[in-house]
This record gives structure tokens, sequence and C-alpha cells, in this order.
């Protein structure tokens, strides 16, 4: 697998934060992120994920998230690392369905994709998340 090349032709340096109770699917997804050619950081939970946040010594580009993880969800970890860092962009992942579960909000950085998810579902939303940030930075900037 090619790491992901955006459209200047430059290959990924964003470092994700990862937060995902379920062994398996943590392991598969890293390994998806990883080979997409991406840094990863990965946790088990939401309290452990603003840890590992605040620690970080590199800026963190994104956070995919479970929905449901013990004792928060993914919504309230999204207000809880964007407390610290507005601008924080935020992919919450489930296998559930639901207006709270798949509403995105582009204005505030939060972006929903339904599991189970595909290694090219996963990238692709990841690559569409970053365009939007540069076609939005392009636009105000243009302004």
């Amino acid at each position: 697998m090619q790491p992901i090349v955006f459209a200047n032709g430059q290959p990924t340096c964003h470092t994700i934060l990862l937060v995902e109770d379920e062994p398996f699917v943590r392991d598969a997804t890293c390994s998806i992120l990883k080979n997409a050619g991406f840094f990863v950081l990965s946790t088990a939970d939401a309290f452990d994920a603003i840890r590992v946040y605040e620690e970080c010594n590199r800026p963190i580009d994104l956070v995919i998230t479970d929905m449901i993880l013990p004792g928060r969800t993914g919504h309230q970890l999204g207000a809880d690392l964007r407390s610290r860092s507005p601008q924080l962009r935020v992919l919450i992942t489930s296998g559930y369905g639901g207006a709270e579960c798949d509403t995105e909000d582009p204005s505030t950085h939060t972006y929903f994709l339904a599991k189970p998810y595909s290694r090219r579902g996963l990238v692709e939303k990841i690559e569409t998340i970053f365009d939007d940030e540069v076609l939005r930075n392009t636009a105000t900037q243009a302004s």
C-alpha cells in the first residue's frame, strides 16, 4: 500500500490520535493508517486519549474516536480536546445509527464514518477532511 499523496503531490505527515476500545479494531485501524503514511498514536479510552494529547510533543492533526467509549462518548471526548485546541478535527466512528451518531459539522471540525469501514473508505474520508480544511483555509486567505 502506498502512502496517501494529496493534490499538491506531497505525502502526508499528519499525526492521528486513534481512540478505540476494541483491540482488534484498534490494531487493524492503526495498521491501515500507518500503511497510508500517517504517524499514529492509539489509546483504548477517552481518559488515556486526553493524557496522550496533552503529553504529545507534536501537533495532532486528527482524532479518530469510537462513538461509544468507556466513561465518555466520542462527542464528549471531542469537546474535551477542543477546549484545549478549538480547531482540532474529530472523526467519530460508530456501528450504531441515529442522528446523534452520523451528524457531521465541518464548521466545528466534526466528521462521521460508519462502521464497518474499509481501508479505502477510511482513507478517503481522511483525505476529504484534510482537503476540506485546505479549501476552507485557502478561501479564507483569499478574502
